[in-house]
């Protein structure tokens, strides 16, 4: 796929005043709409599947050795050659499809009656009264039908994707002299350029209108293109250059489309390039309304190169797979990167039982992905699967090219598979999280904690600073029907004469004024309503803190300052290496508490004490940009005049600059990697 971007339209001959304001049907919806706050038009991350079944059924002697007996006979008849097979039921259902290089072979392995087999394994023997079997000509044909069957079928048994839906591409037609430039799913008949796959539709959405603000290419209908006779609002808003009504020749829109079919083809760094020297151009002749123009084209390009966070710096064209574990279940992300950009990421949750290793899943996922999808070159794993090398020359022979299927272990691309697996774990935790039940998960905190009740109201404190600097405090409030966002609150530390990084100190001050209000008797009908209140309640029943014995020990001598009594307190220590699932919980004359890794009333701790994070790191940050843009890229040390005059070059505002990563700010011109890391440093640092 090519991807790149350049210059500027052929500036329009003539705008036209108080022009019609309406816009392409298809636009309607969604009318500058801006794309990071835009509804995907699909759930990227599938819903979990159903709990998976433990040994629901009992393993009797006589249905066991009738599926010996069936797979016994299945082998006397089975060949020694390429193939795949399928266990039937009773009632006909495939039970489970598999394949092999020596179908004989496989089957007697399961024909063995005291072979230590797993329990899911059992189960599908006793259930089996019939093996069919079809033969192939290679191992690798094997494969291939293999997965097709899988996703066809849904077997029990198997390892089930259960995701069908196409990926979305963009397309630049290729049938009308002003080429449109749209969504595309399904064949690709339409003459014109494809560029994909992209992960779902909200990515390809945000990438064209980009696309429409650097290129100003249309995106409307070819009917609704013929019957203008004025420009449409988008025209107005600059995200199209009208050649509808030949606001544009036809070689400057011919210029614009091929542009962007640069862009998306890889080659952006000239059209950056050159948009930056026409907009230093333009300045130079006093022509600021043109300048303006480049830059904000040089932000829409930025824009989409910043996207999701991370672009290879030397990776061209590649799809990341890391799978993740947890409570029973499976989650893959998958991250597709093409001409050296993040076209998006989605998180697939496979069926699969719980003694599936994530290894096993991750080779089932991968046949079954590609079967109706044309691999890239390079497929990244976070996990060694068995037969790489033959879903390697799978891939090959069904798309034409070498294909490598490889972990990394070092380098960029090791780094690529950790953001995908960061990735996995959280789309998982999300899910986890949004379909466990609230209140079982309640009443298990209560038992397993020993609380005087089922809490109704949990606060979770949390505070966050760097050396001291934009302090600031947060409360997160959890409840039977989960997380009450509207109950959230930060507070400003201001106390005065506070030494920088007193944590003690800012949990101080946010307690004593969250407490102090609720310590402040109501009057009158206020005090009545209270009493006769039975809604969600004001006072928490629990109290949670990050941090250990002394921070518990803190908070407690600041509630019997307080004279707080009836409300139970926690603190939540990290474990070793801040390794998740090894946390320790430290309650008030107890002994340190310490749960298993697994234990669902541990991880709902957990997801209590990394919402709260997540909210106080955005409350600070919201307040050290606030701070960056008044003091602007002059704050930074070793960057002076001329550096800056680059950076805003290249990326066309300060807020794409933020965005940017250490790589792609080591691209522009005069700017070291060393000072590439101290800008990047300046942005994110991590605060305390």
């Amino acid at each position: 796929m090519d991807h790149d971007s350049t210059d500027h339209p052929k500036s329009p001959s003539k705008a036209r005043r108080g022009s019609q304001s309406d816009l392409p049907p298809q636009d309607l919806t969604a009318a500058d709409v801006d794309p990071a706050t835009s509804a995907a038009e699909e759930d990227d991350e599938g819903r979990l599947p159903e709990a998976p079944e433990e040994s629901a059924e009992a393993i009797a002697e006589g249905p066991l050795a009738v599926g010996h007996a069936a797979i016994e006979n299945a082998v006397r008849l089975a060949p020694t050659s390429p193939g795949v097979y399928r266990m039937l039921n009773a009632g006909s259902d495939v039970l489970y499809v598999g394949k092999a290089k020596n179908v004989r072979k496989r089957l007697a392995s399961y024909a063995r009656v005291n072979a230590p087999l797993p329990a899911r394994i059992l189960r599908m023997i006793a259930a089996t009264v019939t093996v069919e079997i079809v033969s192939t000509t290679t191992e690798t044909e094997a494969l291939l039908l293999e997965a097709n069957l899988i996703k066809q079928l849904r077997p029990r048994f198997n390892v089930q994707l259960r995701d069908d839906k196409s990926f979305p591409y963009i397309l630049i037609s290729g049938d009308h002299w002003a080429p449109q430039i749209l969504k595309h799913r399904g064949a690709q008949t339409r003459p014109g350029r494809y560029f994909g796959p992209f992960a779902s539709a909200g990515a390809v959405n945000r990438t064209i209108t980009a696309l429409q603000r650097a290129f100003l290419i249309r995106s409307c209908t070819d009917g609704f293109f013929e019957s203008r006779t004025r420009p449409c609002l988008l025209y107005q808003i600059r995200r199209c250059s009208g050649p509808c009504t030949r606001e544009i020749d036809f070689p400057g829109y011919s210029e614009l489309v091929r542009e962007a079919n640069d862009f998306l083809s890889g080659r952006s760094h000239a059209v950056k390039k050159l948009l930056a020297s026409e907009m230093e151009k333009a300045s130079t002749e006093l022509e600021f309304e043109t300048a303006a123009l480049y830059r904000d084209r040089l932000a829409a390009l930025s824009a989409i190169q910043s996207q999701q966070g991370i672009n290879p710096r030397t990776l061209e064209e590649a799809d990341v797979f890391a799978i993740h574990q947890e409570g029973g279940y499976s989650c893959v992300e998958v991250f597709f990167f093409r001409t050296g950009q993040n076209w998006g990421n989605r998180a697939y949750f496979p069926r699969a039982e719980k003694s599936f290793t994530p290894e096993e899943v991750l080779a089932s996922f991968l046949a079954q992905f590609y079967d109706d999808k044309p691999p890239p070159k390079l497929i990244l794993l976070s996990h060694e699967i068995e037969e790489s090398s033959l879903l390697a020359d799978a891939l090959c022979v069904k798309a034409g090219y070498k294909v490598e299927v490889s972990v990394p272990k070092r380098g960029e691309k090791k780094e690529l598979v950790a953001h995908a697996l960061t990735n996995a774990r959280e789309a998982l935790g999300r899910k986890l999280a949004d379909t466990a039940t609230q209140s079982r998960l309640l009443e298990g905190m209560a038992t397993t904690l020993a609380l005087p009740q089922v809490p109704k109201r949990i606060e979770v404190y949390d505070n966050s600073h760097i050396q001291g600097t934009n302090a600031v405090g947060a409360m997160i409030v959890a409840g039977p029907d989960g997380f009450i966002k509207n109950q959230y609150r930060k507070f400003n530390i201001k106390s005065e004469g506070l030494t920088p990084g007193d944590d003690y100190a800012m949990m101080r001050e946010v307690l004593e004024r969250r407490f102090k209000r609720l310590l402040k008797p109501p009057e009158g009908d206020a005090a009545k309503a209270k009493a006769d209140d039975d809604s969600f309640p004001q006072w928490p029943d629990l109290v949670i803190i990050d941090g250990g014995r002394g921070q518990l020990n803190a908070v407690r001598e600041i509630f019997e300052g307080l004279g707080l009594t009836q409300v139970s307190l926690m603190a939540v220590a990290k474990g070793p290496d801040r390794d998740a699932g090894r946390e320790t919980l430290f309650m008030p004359d107890r002994e340190a508490i310490k749960l298993e890794p697994r234990d669902p009333v541990l991880y709902f701790i957990q997801r209590l004490r990394d919402e709260a994070h997540r909210f106080v790191i955005g409350s600070h940050r919201k307040l050290r940009k606030k701070d960056i843009r008044e003091a602007g890229l002059q704050e930074i040390p070793g960057i002076g005049p001329s550096r800056k005059r680059a950076l805003l070059h290249h990326f066309g505002t300060l807020k794409e600059i933020e965005r940017a990563s250490i790589a792609d700010l080591g691209k522009v011109p005069g700017v070291s990697a060393e000072s590439a890391r101290k800008i990047f440093e300046f942005f994110h640092a991590q605060p305390g």
